[in-house]
């Protein structure tokens, strides 16, 4: 049975930074495309950050380009998103998610898109205070 687990959620001043880990299990997901996406109270879910199934690529939403960086260690079978300069309307629950298919490309815009995964975690709680 698959089961991503995210950790690394918290309160933070603004400014500050976290980092988030997704750890699989049940399947060694080194060559899936992977992402994280983030809900805050009242909202819809939105995407943060992916990686192409050979992690050669990376993709973010405008809002967090340039703060966050999305990267995974295969060995560890668990994905990262390191997020730098945090503003309040980063505040939300934070959610990886993984394509079950190996090795499958996109167009650039999928990347972003809930649609192409398959397995979510449960969320983790950031919380960035002003």
């Amino acid at each position: 049975q698959v089961q991503l687990v995210e950790s690394g959620g918290g309160l933070v001043q603004a400014g500050g930074s976290l980092r988030l880990s997704c750890a699989a299990s049940g399947r060694t997901f080194s060559s899936n495309v992977m992402g994280w996406f983030r809900q805050a109270p009242g909202k819809e879910r939105e995407s943060v950050a992916a990686l192409s199934w050979s992690g050669s690529r990376t993709f973010y939403a405008d809002s967090v380009k340039g703060r966050f960086t999305i990267s995974r260690d295969n060995a560890k079978n668990t994905m990262y998103l390191q997020m730098n300069s945090l503003k309040p309307e980063d505040t939300a629950v934070y959610y990886c998610a993984v394509d079950q298919n190996a090795r499958r490309t996109y167009i650039d815009a999928m990347y972003l898109r809930g649609a192409v995964y398959d397995y979510w975690g449960q969320g983790t709680q950031v919380t960035v205070s002003s």
